[in-house]
């Protein structure tokens, strides 16, 4: 299958919606997060990341939002246009993994998914931008 991380950037964050809205909390908290890995990759090839055909070609860049938050900053801080690109310091998914697809759903509550959603909503922010300013 072709990627497509602005696709994937959509669709997940549409279902997180719809998962916050009937209060699946732990669900919507992975897609939330999974959202804007996507978007943030999506952003990362404009700003030069290699890619093979189906992931990126970097190891380095085959990681999720959590760690994909910090990657973001090296590509765009090394591309002209990344200036108008810029995400906050901190890292809203410092406490997100992956692997937390396994937890219990219990783990998880308003305050975590509201944060996540906020780190989400800034990744959507830029990829509106980028729309709007021809960059994507």
């Amino acid at each position: 299958m072709n990627l497509d991380f602005l696709d994937a950037h959509e669709r997940h964050w549409e279902d997180a919606e719809l998962l916050k809205d009937g209060n699946r909390l732990a669900n919507a908290d992975q897609l939330f997060g999974i959202s804007a890995e996507c978007g943030l990759k999506c952003l990362m090839i404009q700003f030069g990341m290699p890619m093979d055909t189906d992931k990126p070609k970097d190891r380095k860049d085959r990681v999720h939002v959590n760690e994909i938050w910090i990657r973001f900053e090296a590509y765009r801080s090394g591309h002209l246009q990344g200036i108008n690109y810029a995400l906050p310091t901190g890292n809203p998914f410092s406490d997100w993994n992956v692997n937390q697809r396994y937890a219990h759903r219990n783990n998880f509550d308003s305050t975590r998914l509201a944060n996540h959603r906020t780190g989400g909503e800034l990744v959507r922010v830029l990829i509106t931008k980028a729309k709007r300013d021809g960059f994507l």
